[in-house]
């Protein structure tokens, strides 16, 4: 199975297993960038993933044991993990997650416009992506 629709799958797994976003909410189209293990830092891996929220765009409460760093290239994306606020942000702006954050919030701000951004994930080699959340 290709990686994007091993990250796809993933996803789909993790919306079954967590809560899930409204029935008519579309899902986060993800498609891998790049993958690099990271010699200097062994048994980890660095992932780039370009998410696009279509607009009303929602993805489902989950986590991925792993530094995730955000960045907005187009759109606004609201953003959240549990026990923090939510937090809108728009072109140039970023967002962090730790391995041991819950994230409870992401969507598209907007339900008429596109919104984009970069994941870059630091996380175990071979370890999934996306994770359900406990």
């Amino acid at each position: 199975m290709s990686h994007p629709r091993m990250l796809a799958a993933l996803l789909c797994l993790a919306c079954t297993t967590a809560v899930a976003a409204p029935p008519s909410a579309p899902a986060p189209i993800v498609t891998e960038v790049l993958r690099q293990d990271l010699p200097d830092m062994p048994g980890k891996e660095a992932l780039m993933l370009l998410v696009e929220y279509p607009p009303g765009g929602v993805d489902p409460v989950h986590r991925h044991d792993a530094h995730g760093l955000i960045y907005v290239l187009e759109g606004k994306v609201v953003m959240g993990v549990q026990g923090g606020r939510e937090t809108t942000l728009g072109p140039g702006q970023a967002f962090h997650e730790g391995p041991e954050d819950v994230h409870t919030v992401g969507r598209n701000a907007s339900a008429t416009e596109p919104a984009r951004f970069l994941a870059v994930l630091i996380k175990d080699e071979g370890k999934p992506a996306v994770l359900p959340a406990h």
